[in-house]
């Protein structure tokens, strides 16, 4: 009887310390649990505060940058980042730097370090206010500044591998080939690069009008430019207007953007009426080499030579035939021999007056 006794004291002190075992290791899970779930919020805090929000830093923005653009009779000179650039490998640019750019002589010794032409041939030209441009994730104040250059010889320096002697026509879009039938494939630039250009220069834009309207198109805009209407936003962007004699159905605006003349003529913007007369803008800028001969008049002697054999083409010998004896180039006029005259007969003609029919050298 003790011995059973003594059992079931046994079993009862098994019984209580199992429960005692149980609650123990119940309790161990549950404070594991607790501090897995602590750890676990610990974990994802730093996670949520690190996630990456794809939002421009407006507080990096500066006004310490510009991009000289350097001019030499006609053309800009563009610069070709080299390809391990961080900031546009490849791209096309002006002369990019860092510094004050109303230290214009900050600004020469850049352009000089970039491209090797020397101080002594850079005239500053002007500056315009600056443009806001993305580069990465960053927004930098940059300021477009024009210089005028005495010198084509360019070593490019630094950022960049290739320069170029471009026409503004073609800041961005490629040369193309003499031969080719489109006007060049876009051309790899920095953000905004033709609209930097336009701020502190201007391009060429050709208007398509009805034949033998051109003079009366062109008073018209003269006329709009001179008003005080809803125009008065850009008349300091409109800089001409030409109107050329040997080109018919086409007007020329001088202008720093493309925008500007569709406004200029109501095709843009919605308050101006559209002008009459005048079909549209052709697009992009006119590249000046194609447009030149057509603002240059061509003197009335040229293609006239000694010797050559011409058709007069008004008075009373208009159909006869003579030989050129002398051409005077400043007065425009050329003496003339007579065919078939048992007297050789001078006579002295404006050039327009006479045709070639055969060269001296044929």
């Amino acid at each position: 009887m003790t011995d059973s006794g003594e059992e079931e004291i046994v079993e009862d002190e098994i019984t209580e310390d199992g429960e005692v075992v149980e609650e123990a290791v119940v309790e161990q899970i549950e404070q594991t649990e607790d501090a897995e779930q602590s750890e676990v919020v610990v974990d994802e805090a730093p996670e949520i505060e690190e996630e990456p929000v794809a939002v421009v830093d407006t507080s990096s923005y500066s006004g310490d940058e510009f991009i000289a653009f350097v001019r030499h009779e006609g053309k800009v000179l563009l610069m070709q980042r080299a390809d391990g650039v961080a900031d546009f490998p490849a791209a096309w640019d002006g002369v990019y730097g860092i510094g004050d750019p109303n230290d214009i002589e900050a600004v020469t010794r850049r352009i000089e370090e970039a491209t090797g032409i020397t101080a002594a041939n850079l005239t500053h030209i002007r500056s315009a206010e600056a443009r806001g441009l993305e580069f990465g994730n960053r927004l930098n104040d940059v300021t477009p500044i024009l210089f005028n250059s005495e010198s084509t010889e360019v070593e490019p320096r630094t950022l960049y591998k290739i320069a170029e002697w471009a026409d503004p026509g073609h800041i961005v879009t490629e040369q193309p080939e003499p031969d080719a039938v489109s006007s060049g494939s876009p051309r790899y630039t920095i953000p905004q690069l033709g609209d930097l250009y336009g701020d502190v220069a201007s391009y060429l834009y050709v208007l398509k009008t009805t034949m033998g309207q051109e003079e009366k198109v062109a008073s018209e805009i003269q006329a709009r430019l001179s008003g005080t209407g809803s125009l008065q936003d850009i008349q300091s962007e409109i800089f001409s207007v030409l109107c050329p004699t040997m080109m018919r159905g086409y007007v020329f605006v001088e202008a720093s953007a493309y925008h500007h003349v569709e406004k200029l003529i109501g095709r843009a913007g919605g308050r101006t009426t559209p002008l009459k007369n005048c079909r549209k803008v052709l697009p992009g800028a006119s590249p000046l080499g194609a447009v030149t001969p057509y603002l240059e008049p061509k003197a009335a002697t040229a293609g006239i030579e000694e010797g050559d054999i011409v058709e007069i083409r008004v008075s009373s010998f208009k159909g006869e035939r003579a030989r050129v004896t002398n051409v005077a180039e400043n007065k425009e006029e050329v003496t003339v021999e007579l065919f078939d005259t048992p007297i050789p007969m001078p006579l002295t003609l404006r050039a327009d007056q006479v045709r070639v029919t055969q060269r001296v050298d044929e």
